[in-house]
């Protein structure tokens, strides 16, 4: 029987996920990694002790809500639950599709309407949880090319807040993570035109985020913190 806190991570890739993955698995948690890509979360298992990859695309509601199960039958219902599963798209209104706005909902918003139903309840028994959620300044503002993308996180960033002001005086602490910058991750440095040739200190580095993310989840009741925004000292805001 598993006795180490359980720690769930949606959106165990590369960069925040799988960095935030390590630092819960080193510090004594077991780790449920949910990520697409089969391949990655073997080779995560194998560097990160006590860690246990689970393939799921979260905007498969059903297969998500199973994949819950599975995770507390085989280690134990999650203690600490870490929303950073995303996806977005960055086009003006014209240049996109309105049907992107819905699969961009499902993964941000709607997933994490789901995640609560069925981690909650075990919280509430225990009277003790976290969960926190990854955000971007997408959540408080929009520009020109995130209508697809923005109403999800705002919608998001008040899903969670709903959650803290409900369940933060039953025990269950609730936080919203603004990461107000590029993240240095190997998939977007490739991908992205203006993350191309960039020195390194023009982003927030994933190891940062994951100490972040792990030093609010041991916040005491006292100082409990919602909005949190992070950005590298060059950051212009």
């Amino acid at each position: 029987m598993n006795k180490k806190p359980v720690c769930m991570i949606t959106g165990s890739g590369e960069g925040t996920g799988g960095c935030t993955a390590k630092k819960f698995a080193k510090s004594g948690y077991s780790v449920a990694m949910l990520a697409r890509t089969e391949s990655r979360l073997k080779r995560f298992e194998n560097e990160f002790p006590n860690s246990k990859g689970y393939v799921c695309d979260v905007a498969d509601t059903q297969k998500l809500m199973q994949i819950c199960k599975n995770i507390k039958l085989e280690l134990g219902p999650p203690e600490v639950l870490i929303h950073n599963a995303v996806k977005g798209n960055f086009e003006t209104l014209l240049d996109g599709k309105p049907e992107w706005l819905e699969e961009n909902f499902r993964i941000n918003t709607n997933s994490l309407m789901y995640l609560a139903h069925a981690l909650i309840p075990d919280m509430l028994l225990a009277k003790k949880g976290v969960i926190i959620v990854t955000g971007n300044t997408a959540a408080k503002r929009g520009v020109a090319n995130t209508p697809y993308f923005s109403p999800t996180k705002a919608a998001q960033r008040i899903l969670a807040q709903s959650l803290a002001k409900d369940f933060g005086p039953k025990g269950i602490h609730v936080a919203y993570l603004i990461i107000d910058a590029f993240i240095n991750t190997p998939w977007t440095r490739t991908r992205i035109e203006q993350q191309f040739n960039k020195p390194d200190e023009i982003f927030a580095q994933p190891n940062d985020i994951a100490e972040e993310i792990y030093h609010i989840a041991q916040q005491p009741r006292s100082a409990w913190s919602f909005d949190v925004e992070l950005r590298p000292d060059i950051e212009k805001w």
